[in-house]
């Protein structure tokens, strides 16, 4: 990609009109793509209503993000951006509307990636942080770690003057219903507690969201915030945290966020995995991702999806399971939202 970008530059040189070309280049390629989580999403499951409001919630999603970079932003502020509105919705599972844990609270994770430099930030079980995609950022720039969780975390946090919140800030009616539900189903299962994850449907499993982007400068940034699954216990945590799990970003290669059932993009570490094929075998982020996800994550029985964007702007969302909020947006400026599976 980068060579490709050498050679338009040469070429115009000896045309006289570098700088111009230069230019054009960079703002034709910025872009974003978002995801609100993936599961059993089918028009069935939704009302109209119900349909409307993730798209609009999504598109608000998309613009915050492509704002930044349309102004000349970096990458990884536009993915907060983005990130940010979907944290601040009850209609997604990460910060208000977060599923709850087995002991009726939420804990929260939230992970972000440079492509530019490789630097990283992670958060994981925090309970009273209002943007834990924010903290990540904290984490990835004020801090001498990748990773910070629980109540070291949140200490960190306060030091860095993040807004805190109660942990009923991240309450809603609709996820409280879930949690019940899915005790009652675990509780009357004949099958062990460690398997509730293959017989929960899919819903009780994602919802996680998160962004990728392309700015003005080529430089590429991937960013994740979940609530985790629903009714998990002992401070469970799953692959939005994990930098090569469910998030990754190389300007060499491309950038991923993952939602899906976490366990399984840790193991096979997914995310980086489309990367290292996108970099080393040549793919196309489209070829690795489909490979990922529908090759070697549905041959395993994990389920879920990726977006996935590379220095040139290119877009993939690949997922195996019904439907993933999704959506993106290039130089042109126009929103593409889908849900289902049928969508293009």
């Amino acid at each position: 990609m980068k060579s490709k970008l050498l050679l338009s530059v040469l070429a115009a040189a000896v045309m006289g009109s570098a700088p111009a070309l230069a230019d054009d280049h960079k703002m034709n390629d910025i872009a974003i793509a978002i995801h609100g989580g993936a599961g059993t999403i089918t028009r069935a499951n939704l009302t109209a209503e119900q349909e409307q409001a993730y798209k609009d919630k999504l598109e608000e999603a998309l613009q915050a993000g492509y704002e930044v970079l349309n102004e000349g932003g970096d990458s990884t502020s536009a993915v907060i951006a983005a990130i940010q509105i979907m944290e601040a919705s009850p209609l997604f599972n990460s910060g208000v509307g977060a599923v709850y844990t087995w002991d009726g609270e939420h804990e929260l994770d939230a992970s972000l990636m440079e492509g530019k430099n490789g630097n990283a930030g992670a958060v994981a079980g925090v309970k009273t942080v209002k943007s834990p995609i924010a903290l990540a950022r904290e984490v990835m720039e004020q801090s001498v770690h990748v990773m910070l969780s629980g109540a070291g975390a949140e200490t960190f946090a306060k030091k860095q003057g993040l807004e805190l919140v109660d942990n009923s800030y991240f309450n809603t009616d609709r996820r409280y219903q879930q949690l019940l539900r899915a005790k009652e189903t675990i509780k009357a299962s004949e099958q062990p507690e460690q398997q509730a994850w293959e017989y929960l449907d899919l819903d009780y499993k994602y919802g996680t969201v998160g962004a990728v982007a392309v700015d003005k400068d080529g430089n590429i940034s991937a960013g994740t915030s979940t609530g985790g699954m629903t009714a998990k216990r002992y401070g469970r945590i799953g692959d939005s945290p994990i930098i090569g799990a469910g998030t990754w970003a190389d300007n060499d290669s491309c950038a991923v966020s993952a939602t899906g059932h976490g366990e399984y993009f840790i193991r096979y570490h997914v995310a980086a995995d489309i990367c290292s094929r996108v970099k080393y075998q040549g793919k196309t982020v489209a070829e690795a991702g489909d490979e990922v996800i529908h090759g070697v994550l549905e041959k395993a029985g994990g389920t879920g999806g990726v977006i996935i964007i590379d220095a040139d702007g290119n877009v993939a969302m690949p997922f195996n399971t019904e439907g993933m909020y999704r959506g993106y947006m290039k130089g042109d400026g126009k929103a593409h939202i889908a849900i289902y599976r049928e969508d293009n």
